[in-house]
């Protein structure tokens, strides 16, 4: 029998599209080998990004002005949320989807072939898996620590603290440290490589983590639960027949893709285009931004933050979220080109335009999505 629609792959993306698809009370069927398991990631975004539809429930704690650092501090004007992730993925209701405990083989427009051999059709197939990491493609690591709230005290909720304080030598690959409530009065605090190719290991971003809270006075003692991070930030393929990370909603130069996915999923279950002509020009543009971040010599990393939170906060807004605004994505990068230092410009250009450059840098697992 042949369905509305076929969701291959059940992580936040995949089991959002289907659910907004049964919302509309179309026939969907979705597919993954471990349909039931929970979400280990931490999720966060943008408390402007989320859908109306989405249910308050999901968040788990809210920043109303999250901290960020390069050589100072800078305090954004935005609210930002993160994800309980057992409500968030009980909130994307599949009742009433046929679900299929296999693995997809080969998906084509209309049809996808199991591990098993059986055969689905549907009139739209969606491939909602993911990227396969890829030494080709540039990634996201982190090392975190889920303490006790009581033990932060002092640490500020921060998006990014780009500080020396993690023990790395002055001319080493940078990493920043990532801290947000997760709610239930614990706090994430969490060692972050923005993007590599290839990017930081995960035991050099464990040691530097603990050098950081010792520096801090921060106490842990080694038996709390572990985050690690590791997934690509290029390599998804925007179509019509992809969706999430695979289909390249992942922001390259941040990893974040979760949000985004959400919005689009409604959009995307009414016949909607995911991707109108301004979306692929801003895509393009945020490929050029990753590679500006991955030439940057690790000194100017703290330096080019600085420019960028300096910004208005709209146009923050429109460079981190706008995945269909072009004109704010064009103003936000030409504003913070002219805001860099000459030297700095000059290495932002060179990089833009593509020179093949090996390079370490990184954002916050909560950015992690898919």
């Amino acid at each position: 029998m042949t369905t509305d629609v076929i969701v291959s792959g059940l992580g936040p993306a995949g089991r959002a599209l289907a659910s907004r698809c049964l919302a509309r009370g179309l026939s969907v069927t979705v597919v993954d080998p471990l349909p039931d398991r929970r979400w280990s990631a931490t999720y966060a975004a943008w408390a402007d990004e989320l859908p109306g539809w989405l249910d308050p429930a999901a968040i788990a704690a809210t920043v109303d002005q999250p901290t960020a650092w390069g050589t100072r501090a800078h305090r954004i004007d935005r609210p930002y949320v993160v994800l309980d992730t057992d409500r968030l993925r009980e909130s994307l209701d599949l009742t009433g989807a046929e679900v299929v405990a296999d693995r997809a083989m080969e998906l084509t427009a209309d049809t996808v072939v199991l591990a098993s051999g059986r055969l689905l059709t549907a009139r739209r197939v969606f491939d909602a898996r993911g990227i396969a990491r890829s030494a080709a493609f540039a990634e996201q690591t982190a090392h975190g620590l889920v303490l006790d709230a009581r033990h932060c005290a002092g640490v500020e909720p921060s998006f990014m603290d780009w500080r020396t304080d993690n023990g790395a030598p002055a001319d080493a690959a940078r990493s920043f440290l990532y801290a947000v409530p997760l709610g239930g009065g614990s706090m994430l605090l969490e060692e972050t490589c923005l993007a590599g190719r290839p990017a930081l290991d995960g035991t050099v971003l464990r040691d530097r983590l603990h050098h950081r809270l010792r520096s801090r006075g921060i106490e842990f003692t080694g038996d709390e639960r572990v985050e690690r991070v590791r997934f690509p930030v290029e390599g998804g393929r925007p179509g019509r027949h992809t969706f999430g990370a695979a289909g390249g909603f992942a922001h390259p130069a941040t990893g974040y893709s979760v949000a985004a996915s959400l919005t689009a999923a409604e959009v995307v279950a009414a016949g909607a285009a995911a991707w109108p002509a301004s979306a692929r020009a801003v895509y393009r543009l945020r490929a050029a931004g990753l590679r500006a971040l991955l030439g940057l010599p690790p000194a100017d990393l703290p330096v080019f933050f600085d420019a960028f939170f300096a910004m208005p906060t709209s146009a923050q807004r429109a460079y981190l979220s706008g995945r269909t605004d072009l004109t704010g994505t064009v103003t936000a990068m030409r504003t913070l080109f002219g805001a860099l230092p000459p030297q700095l410009r000059r290495r932002v250009a060179a990089a833009t335009l593509g020179m093949g450059i090996r390079s370490r840098i990184r954002m916050p697992s909560a950015m992690m999505e898919e």
